[in-house]
């Protein structure tokens, strides 16, 4: 239904109660999931808030992700995370927490093909999206232009169609919205997902 609405992606939430205060589901569920869809060849964003990351990389590939985000603070060794990633053959993404400085993504770009800034402290759907965010979305687009980065700068937290020409405008590729894509039930989403894309 939402592919149908107009979403261009399916973004996946895995959180494991440690990394981030919430369980949702597993590499199994996001398996069923990716049946319902393999028609379509809708691409599977998948952010994986969990710690530790690397054994549960494998599982993600195989139950169909076509991108997977993982956080800086998940694993000892990011560089390795990511390389395995596309060595697995998906697109790698690095998510940045609200505390996480923009500095963090530096060492890493020609290692993503996403930079995720969260807008929010990931664990819970449904939270306000944090103002000051604009000004990171801002400084991370002016790193990835200035490295001569490909990476898609995606945003993803408390994202509504009040804030979403603001994200945009900061320099935001991509945008993540639950609440405010499935507010309503199945009737709305073509109308809220119209709302976020400005239409």
């Amino acid at each position: 239904m939402a592919e149908a609405a107009g979403a261009d992606w399916l973004h996946v939430d895995v959180m494991d109660g440690h990394f981030v205060p919430n369980i949702s589901f597993g590499a199994p569920v996001m398996r069923g999931l990716k049946t319902l869809v393999e028609e379509t060849n809708t691409p599977f964003d998948v952010h994986l808030m969990i710690a530790p990351i690397d054994p549960y990389l494998e599982a993600f590939a195989e139950a169909g992700a076509d991108i997977i985000t993982v956080h800086p603070e998940a694993g000892p060794h990011i560089h390795r995370t990511l390389q395995a990633i596309r060595g697995a053959g998906m697109k790698a993404g690095v998510a940045l927490n609200p505390g996480t400085p923009v500095e963090a993504v530096a060492p890493l770009l020609d290692d993503v093909d996403l930079v995720l800034v969260m807008t929010v402290n990931p664990g819970f759907g449904g939270q306000k999206f944090i103002p000051a965010s604009l000004d990171k979305i801002a400084r991370v687009r002016q790193r990835l232009d200035a490295a001569g980065s490909k990476a898609t700068l995606q945003v993803d937290g408390g994202v509504t169609a009040d804030n979403a020409a603001d994200c945009v405008a900061a320099g935001a590729d991509a945008l993540v919205a639950g609440t405010a894509v499935f507010r309503g039930g199945p009737s709305a989403y073509a109308d809220n997902i119209a709302a976020l894309k400005g239409r």
